[in-house]
């Protein structure tokens, strides 16, 4: 790197320790002081509480993500104190999570951090022998994570930061991202103009083999990312953290499967409506005549070959004309989440079945009067989405699905 780029680069952490076989091997070390906690509850978005020494604390998360495969009741949480600053009421940072015996970082911003070693390191294919001009860069109105300078020409990248991931498939984003879309079409509108543009995920799990993006949750992207594949530079890389949160020496580089994303990226497919009954009730559903519904959470499996979109909107409406049997307990109950399952293969029955085997009881008849099942109506005295049962469910249906057909190949 000449003298200038290296000045210009100057906001990101250096390497402090060389060695190894790629010319030199920087290890990187976030956090000096690191404190394993038990996650108790999320307030809010950035907000995680969590049980440190016996007592109840409060960090901050600077991750935005759903995180549902991740948060679970009395998982190891990793904090860094934070620094006193004036107005600041929470004393700590919650930068990582326990996984199957592996921290997974959580600390989005870091992430850029490993792309820039990885850069400098020469480890992300399509970008050996790139330089560092500056981070944050702008354009016009937009600014995007690093301008880099490759074969004479101005690169502009933009990092993202994956934690989920089912063994060997990883996703992203795990929540609808309209930013992560927006920086995509302007990285393709640059491309146009003349740009060089690339958009690198850096996925937290060394086991990671391939990566796709998560057509389940959000569409758009999904669509947007296959849609500039040519124009753009997609890659995708994964990482490994060690148990001090310094960056492991493992990097690989995920195979996309194009194919897949393109055949499974449609607005179609299955889906799980969680409903939440807050008190016992008798509730009158069409032909089933009067039932009654112990209060909890209530899980209903569902299929449509098109607008699925669409479905999910009309069963969180109340206003509605009756038509199947979960719009009578709609009518009682509060909407909690809308999950799809984008895939063109048909998985009501798959999924209704899955839930039988995880619920504390089921609606003997209920929504499955078309099929063989005993029910699609299942229920559960907590909410599903605090538990790891429902939560390795739905990988399995939404990512192992895919997976299975990718290790086959």
């Amino acid at each position: 790197m000449s003298k200038k780029s290296a000045n210009n680069s100057r906001n990101i952490p250096q390497d402090n320790d060389r060695r190894g076989r790629f010319g030199y091997y920087a290890r990187v070390k976030l956090f000096e002081n690191i404190f394993p906690a038990a996650f108790k509850s999320r307030p809010n978005r950035f907000v995680v509480e969590c049980l440190l020494d016996g007592r109840t604390v409060r960090a901050y998360l600077p991750n935005p993500g759903r995180l549902w495969e991740l948060l679970f009741p009395d998982v190891t949480m990793y904090l860094t104190p934070m620094l006193p600053a004036a107005g600041r009421k929470l004393r700590y940072l919650a930068v990582a999570v326990d996984r199957d015996g592996m921290p997974v970082m959580l600390h989005t911003h870091h992430t850029n951090t490993v792309a820039a070693k990885l850069i400098r390191d020469g480890r992300i294919p399509g970008l050996e022998g790139a330089e560092i001009v500056k981070p944050e860069h702008r354009v016009g109105r937009s600014r995007f994570d690093f301008l880099l300078r490759k074969d004479e020409k101005d690169f502009l990248l933009e990092v993202k930061s994956c934690t989920l991931f089912h063994h060997t498939l990883a996703m992203f984003p795990d929540a609808v991202s309209a930013r992560a879309t927006k920086h995509l079409r302007e990285l393709a509108e640059l491309a146009r103009k003349g740009y060089a543009t690339g958009v690198l995920f850096v996925v937290h799990s060394p086991q990671a083999r391939y990566f796709m993006p998560e057509h389940h949750t959000d569409l758009e992207f999904s669509r947007t990312l296959y849609n500039v594949r040519k124009s753009v530079m997609v890659r995708a890389v994964s990482v490994e953290w060690q148990r001090d949160l310094s960056l492991g020496r493992n990097v690989r580089e995920l195979a996309i499967p194009w194919d897949l994303v393109d055949r499974e990226t449609h607005d179609r497919g299955s889906y799980i409506v969680v409903l939440k009954l807050p008190r016992d009730r008798r509730i009158a559903v069409g032909g089933l005549g009067e039932m009654k519904f112990r209060k909890g959470y209530y899980l209903y499996a569902g299929s449509t070959l098109k607008d699925l979109t669409r479905r999910l909107a009309r069963h969180q409406r109340l206003s509605k004309k009756h038509h199947w049997h979960i719009d009578y307990l709609r009518e009682h109950a509060e909407y909690v989440a809308g999950v799809p399952f984008r895939t063109s293969q048909d998985l009501e029955c798959g999924i209704a079945g899955a839930l039988s085997g995880i619920s504390d009881w089921q609606v003997k008849g209920f929504g499955c009067s078309d099929c063989n099942c005993i029910s699609h109506l299942f229920a559960m005295a907590e909410d599903p989405f605090r538990t790891r049962k429902f939560s390795d469910l739905l990988l399995q249906f939404r990512m192992g699905k895919p997976e299975e057909e990718l290790n086959s190949r």
